[in-house]
This record gives structure tokens, sequence and C-alpha cells, in this order.
């Protein structure tokens, strides 16, 4: 099984904190999916036949993109591939772009999964990440999604935001428990450069929230979603049995696929690739059978590197006699000699052939995964 995502690089207004490469223009758009349903074509040999299991529009904002845009992408994608019966079809959307007339549309194009970018559900906050909706948009956009008849929604939370205190998180936490959702995923807020909100950060007109309220924060979300069915499946990512997110969780697992559009990455188990962060210059390579892609052959050490990064988010961890057949002994001794520490401190544990970072090990799994890279 494969996966294939769409990058849609178009929102109406940036948020402070994103750093993903978008433009407010819709000038391209009709250009843009053009070049998207050509690309589609173009690199159908990059899977390697294998059938698709995912689809995902992500962004940038997808829900700008129209009834014709979709139709137009999907029309390319199941002439081009074989899609599995049961593909998950997932759309990334913004709580104020869905009403009842485009969920409707949606469902009868074909989606059948929703990740919704809510962030938080106190007003003062989601002005100032310049978010388009309020918290009451973003439960009637829920409630709305239900009565269209999708049952897999997922939201995203963010925290560690500048004056977000722990009495707000909870109550954010509380709304989201009542919304009857089987999955969310959440974020500390990240300062990255070249964004707006790095640029407050600078010149001291925000403030980092202290370590101490962060780790807080983040206890507090796992306890309390643990507390109402959710699994900790991946360091980020919180789902109910059965609607863990498929498309995701191929990245994590090394599964296949497909990125098109700008700047979107592409993975087939011998390369990483990536198109070209420009609108313009993405949809002339295309138009000119020529995309424009950088690409990253994968060495033995870098492949070894991607197994640890990607296994060791999830709960699944990562399986020694796998780790051995795929990289040889020099590399499980390497990871066996250098994990030792943590099996002693209790942040990894090993549970038969697997290793897995502790519930305790999650706060400092960034250290761990750094002591297991293979640096020549």
């Amino acid at each position: 099984m494969a996966g294939i995502y769409i990058h849609v690089p178009f929102c109406k207004t940036r948020c402070i904190y994103c750093d993903f490469y978008t433009r407010t223009s819709m000038e391209q758009k009709t250009p843009f999916v053009s070049a998207i349903c050509k690309e589609l074509v173009l690199r159908s040999n990059y899977i390697g036949g294998e059938s698709v299991g995912t689809i995902y529009f992500g962004g940038g904002t997808p829900s700008q993109l129209s009834k014709a845009d979709f139709k137009a992408i999907f029309s390319t994608i199941y002439q081009t591939y074989r899609v599995d019966d049961d593909a998950e079809i997932t759309l990334e959307a913004n709580p104020d772009d869905l009403n009842e007339k485009y969920l409707d549309m949606l469902r009868s194009t074909g989606f059948n999964r929703l990740s919704m970018g809510v962030q938080s559900f106190d007003d003062k906050q989601l002005q100032f990440l310049n978010r388009r909706h309020s918290a009451q948009k973003a439960l009637d956009a829920v409630r709305m999604s239900k009565q269209a008849g999708f049952s897999n929604i997922s939201i995203d939370l963010m925290y560690g935001l500048p004056e977000l205190t722990l009495e707000t998180w909870n109550k954010t936490l509380d709304t989201a428990m009542n919304l009857d959702i089987h999955h969310i995923s959440s974020y500390h807020l990240i300062y990255e450069q070249g964004t707006k909100l790095y640029r407050l950060l600078q010149k001291g007109n925000v403030k980092s929230v202290e370590e101490e309220l962060s780790v807080e924060m983040f206890s507090t979300l796992i306890r309390r979603l643990q507390e109402n069915g959710f699994i900790h499946y991946e360091i980020s990512n919180f789902g109910k049995e059965g609607y863990f997110s498929r498309h995701n969780s191929s990245y994590w697992l090394g599964t296949k696929y497909l990125g098109t559009g700008p700047s979107a990455h592409s993975y087939n188990k011998e390369n990483r690739c990536w198109n070209i962060s420009s609108i313009s210059k993405y949809i002339q390579g295309i138009e000119d059978n020529d995309p424009q892609i950088e690409i990253e052959d994968l060495d033995i050490r870098t492949r070894y590197n991607d197994f640890i990064l990607t296994g060791m988010r999830t709960m699944w961890g990562i399986s020694k006699s796998e780790l051995k057949s795929l990289f040889g002994e020099k590399y499980a001794s390497y990871c066996d000699q250098n994990i030792a520490r943590h099996l002693k401190s209790g942040d990894v544990y090993t549970d038969e052939d697997r290793y897995k970072i502790s519930r305790q090990g999650i706060f400092v799994s960034d250290s761990i995964m750094s002591d297991l890279m293979y640096i020549d």
C-alpha cells in the first residue's frame, strides 16, 4: 500500500506561526490544479505500481478548492492508480470554510475523513495566531461535519502559546472532549525562523512559555486524552481504536508515498525527493515535462537514521530483528549500545522484540532518538 499527498499552497490569510510554503493569492489556482493532474501522471511510476491506500490533501488550506478542482484531481488519480476500495481520503480544512453545502460536496466527491485546524477553543488565542475562525465557528464546523455524514474527524490543537495558562488549556481540552470525535493531533508552538511569530519573539513582543509549564500542558494533554479513551499512538497524535490516521502512520512506518504540488515531499524507500517551493516554477516545470525536483538517494546510514526517527516516535517502537535484517550487525549493535542507558533509566523498555519509548521517556524523546542516530 502507498499514499498520495497533494499540497495545496493557497490560504486566505497566513497564520503567524506557519513556515509551510503557502500563498494568499488564488490567482494561479486553475493552472495549479492542471499541473497537479499532470504531475500525478508524469510521476505515477514513483510508487512502483503499488495500490493507493491513502489520499491526503494538505496545505495551505485545501478547503479553498472547489468541486470542479477536486473532481479533476480525483479523476486523474482513479484513472492512473489502483486505489483501494477502503482508501482513507482526507481533507485538511479550516473551520471557517465549512458549511452544509461544501460538506455535502466533499462527501459526494469521495472524502471520508476531515482534519480541522482548530488550534484552540479560546478566541483570544485564535486572534493572536491570526486564525480566521472563532471558537464557536469551530464547534459549528464539527457539528455540521457530523450531520453531513463524516464519522472520521480529527482536530489539531496547539499548546505552549504565549500567555496560555493551564486553566485555559484545560478548558480547551474540556471542549474537545465534549465533541465526541475520534482523533486529536496536538503540537507545541514552535518559533520557526522567517515567520511573523519569530520576529515578534526577536523584538521582545512575545515571550516563549516556560519549559516547566510546557511539560505540564503536555502531561495534562496525555492524561486527559487517555482518560477519555484516546490511544497515544505517536508523540503528537491520539486516536481511538480504529481511527488512527492511516496516511500519517504511513510516514512513520516507512510506507511509500508520492507528494505532489510545490514543496511536497516523496519517499519510495530508495530516495527522498521534494518539489520546488514556488508555484510559478512548479507549474512551468510540469508544463515542460521537466518537474523541478531535488532528489536525495538514501544510503544505509540515512535509512537507519530514518528507521530510528520514525519508528521511535510511535507506540510500536522499532523491531530489533527487523533492524538487524535491514541494516546488519553493525547498526544493530550500535543501537543496542546507545540505547542501554535509556533502558536503565526507564525511558525506553523492551516489549518482546521491540524497543519502545516509555511514558516518562516521551518527555526526552528527542534526546533518546538523537543518541541512537548513527554519525560517521
